[in-house]
């Protein structure tokens, strides 16, 4: 169905006009897909002791439900070992489940959104402005969009996020990791992660918000399809759900100064990974 589908987000997913200069030294590269808009694989960043993460290991993406079969045969020669979904049941059901390259074992592991996905879908699907505004408008989409994050904090999040580490640390090859639009859960393990290796805090923050760069022509594209299929009035009132932005990240760590004091008490506190473990992160991810 056109509302549930282009309502959350992200049917308008290939790299629509996406195609962007040559990535900078230091800077991941872009996996262009027609079915998919956040796709990239992060070696390249240089961490503080002048290590390079490494390429063909980390490769974080966007739902994988449109990939066409020239997408499939890109994937392909990823030598992928696993592909990890955080989406709900639901955004899998609204999405559709992901396509993959043939062999490479797909691991469910759903994150809660907040209830992100259900607003936006109530919202959108209503065809009403009024009660659009009332739902996003007036810094509630904001709202809605810190509370994705808080929720990144609870019990099941954490370790859910810390199993994702851990499987980095011993997989072979090359993890595909993603959820929705992947920008915030995704967005959150691949900072995490970068950190936990060594990258400057600066970078990782720098690779979060590049989300906005890759995605900005698909989500602009959604909301003129909602715009011209008179779903929607104003479709601007989507733009603080589509985006990543500084504060929204904040908002995890400070949640990371409030429970743990510091960072590397998040990593073994929080999320549960012993010294051991984040040896073999760096030796997996970093020449």
């Amino acid at each position: 169905m056109f509302v549930p589908l282009v309502a959350l987000g992200l049917v308008a997913a290939g790299s629509v006009g996406s195609a962007g200069a040559a990535p900078a030294a230091g800077a991941p590269t872009r996996i262009e897909l027609q079915g998919a808009a956040n796709v990239r694989d992060l070696g390249g960043y240089v961490t503080y002791d002048g290590a390079k993460v490494k390429s063909g290991k980390l490769v974080r993406a966007d739902a994988l439900a449109k990939l066409t079969d020239a997408d499939l045969q890109k994937l392909a020669g990823l030598t992928l070992k696993q592909v990890i979904d955080f989406r709900t049941p639901a955004e899998v059901q609204a999405m559709g489940a992901d396509k993959l390259p043939a062999g490479v074992p797909l691991v469910a592991r759903p994150i809660d959104d907040g209830g992100m996905f259900t607003k936006m879908y109530q919202a959108i699907s209503s065809k009403d402005p009024v009660q659009q505004q009332n739902m996003l408008g007036d810094g509630k989409a904001e709202q809605i969009m810190q509370n994705v994050y808080l929720n990144f904090f609870t019990p099941d999040a954490l370790g859910k996020f810390g199993q994702s580490v851990r499987d980095l640390a011993d997989t072979a090859g090359a993890t595909l990791y993603h959820c929705t639009a992947g920008k915030d859960r995704t967005g959150w393990l691949s900072y995490v992660t970068l950190r936990a290796v060594g990258v400057p805090e600066s970078v990782a923050r720098q690779d979060y918000l590049l989300s906005n760069q890759y995605r900005a022509a698909a989500d602009a594209a959604l909301r003129t399809q909602l715009k011209q299929a008179g779903v929607m009035q104003n479709p601007d009132l989507l733009i603080p759900l589509q985006e990543v932005r500084t504060e929204y990240l904040e908002v995890a760590l400070a949640q990371i100064d409030q429970k743990y004091g510091d960072f590397g008490t998040f990593l073994t506190d929080g999320l549960g990974l012993d010294g051991w473990t984040l040896v073999k992160l760096r030796k997996n991810l970093v020449s």
